[in-house]
């Protein structure tokens, strides 16, 4: 099971977020706790990313609604890592035929053509 952390634990644990930090960045949703019988509950993945949170904010001075919409690119291209991870694993399945028929498909689709005008 997951270990999670109170909002005092995270407080102690990472340098740079007081409270009312976390909980800015609680209301401006880019950051989404666990809620537990003991109130609200962070794991680990909270913890690493609420460190970037801190460090785009000190780092970067960027606003809560900028903090947001970075974090939604990073958890587009992450996504987006997870998937082209999965489809390679998928392709290496496949027989040496199909492979090199991927191969040569990907290779012909990011062949970028300059017109003549």
């Amino acid at each position: 099971m997951a270990r999670h952390y109170s909002e005092a634990e995270v407080v102690a644990i990472l340098d740079g977020l007081d409270l009312d930090r976390l909980r800015s960045f609680v209301s401006a949703h880019v950051v989404t706790p666990v809620v537990t019988p003991q109130g609200a509950a962070y794991t680990e993945t909270d913890l690493a990313r609420l460190q970037l949170l801190c460090d785009l904010s000190d780092f970067y001075d960027l606003p809560s609604d900028s903090l947001a919409m970075v974090m939604s690119l990073i958890d587009q291209l992450n996504t987006a890592r997870g998937d082209m991870r999965a489809l390679i694993q998928a392709v290496a399945t496949e027989p040496d035929e199909v492979r090199g028929r991927i191969q040569k498909s990907v290779r012909r689709l990011r062949i970028v053509r300059v017109e003549k005008g």
